[in-house]
């Protein structure tokens, strides 16, 4: 019998895989989902959260009496936000109004302290990444703070590779793809890293959004797909991480999002539709036996009213 968990924090980590049954591809190869949403605050954050602030803890960076600062589009502020409120430190979020209304709530709920940049219409772009990771550093400025600065921190890089030793077990050590959209372009980095270690001949896909093509080459532009797509060619990125970048628009993944409701029961945020879209292009070049894993990175209670607002009367 397995030791009861300390705290909430014990119970990150260790998550399932489903095989999708209705959403299949063509090709009869099969693709498993690994359902993030199951860590306390329902994402994958939660995994990245509780690596940087334990190391950051380990080495000192982080003090007993200190205060954790960063910079947002929800999920990882979420995330911090538990984590801190378990460990005791003070938090301190900049976020966005670009980003999902239950996210910031949820922060705040937690007890973080919030500075919400103004955006676009309500749209991600690159200015409205550098404006808040520059709201972010004037904070961090203060003395006490421990600024977590995702886009750059490799301490996450080891949740990821915890990660992919889950997915390699799952699978019993038959897994042909991976595929992951690209936020910090740690999960990707991390979890490709982590399963080449077993077979190099592993296929890994990045997603961005199809209006910010950024990693492809093409230029910065304006999305609606929560948590990936900062406009700009992030720091831990590496051209040598992935064999194929697919493209996806935000119509194409929160279409998907929904479709994984209504046809899987699975209710997930429009990044993990992004996903799916991709592990089913993934699946039309791979063997009809291949199995493809993704991600579901987070629940979709985190967009409900983002979704409602899509929803018709007969709906």
């Amino acid at each position: 019998m397995s030791e009861a968990p300390r705290n909430i924090l014990d119970c990150i980590g260790r998550t399932s895989v489903v095989p999708l049954r209705h959403i299949v591809p063509q090709s009869g190869a099969r693709i498993l989902l690994k359902l993030e949403s199951e860590n306390p605050t329902g994402s994958i954050k939660d995994r990245v959260a509780l690596a940087m602030i334990e190391a950051a803890e380990a080495d000192g960076r982080l003090a007993p009496d200190g205060f954790v600062v960063e910079y947002t589009g929800g999920s990882t502020g979420v995330s911090l936000s538990l984590v801190c409120a378990v460990k005791g430190y003070p938090l301190h979020i900049v976020s966005s109004d670009a980003f999902a209304q239950e996210k910031l709530d949820h922060m705040r709920i937690l007890g973080a302290r919030l500075q919400v940049v103004h955006s676009d219409s309500g749209r991600m772009t690159e200015q409205l990444t550098r404006d808040m990771i520059e709201a972010a550093r004037l904070i961090a400025e203060r003395p006490g703070s421990y600024w977590t600065d995702q886009l750059n921190n490799t301490d996450q890089l080891a949740a990821y590779h915890a990660m992919a030793e889950e997915m390699w077990s799952q699978t019993g050590g038959r897994l042909d793809g991976f595929v992951q959209s690209v936020g910090t372009g740690a999960s990707l980095r991390g979890i490709a890293e982590g399963l080449r270690r077993h077979d190099e001949q592993i296929r890994i896909v990045a997603v961005e959004p199809a209006e910010s093509p950024v990693l492809s080459g093409g230029q910065t532009g304006a999305h609606k797909i929560d948590g990936i797509g900062a406009g700009f060619v992030v720091p831990l990125w590496r051209d040598d991480i992935a064999d194929r970048i697919e493209l996806v628009s935000t119509e194409e993944a929160t279409a998907m999002a929904l479709r994984l409701a209504r046809e899987e029961g699975l209710f997930a945020g429009t990044s993990t539709g992004g996903n799916v879209v991709a592990a089913l292009r993934l699946a039309e070049q791979l063997e009809p036996d291949a199995t493809i894993v993704t991600v579901m990175c987070d629940t979709g209670m985190k967009y409900l009213k983002t979704y409602g607002a899509r929803l018709k009367p007969e709906d």
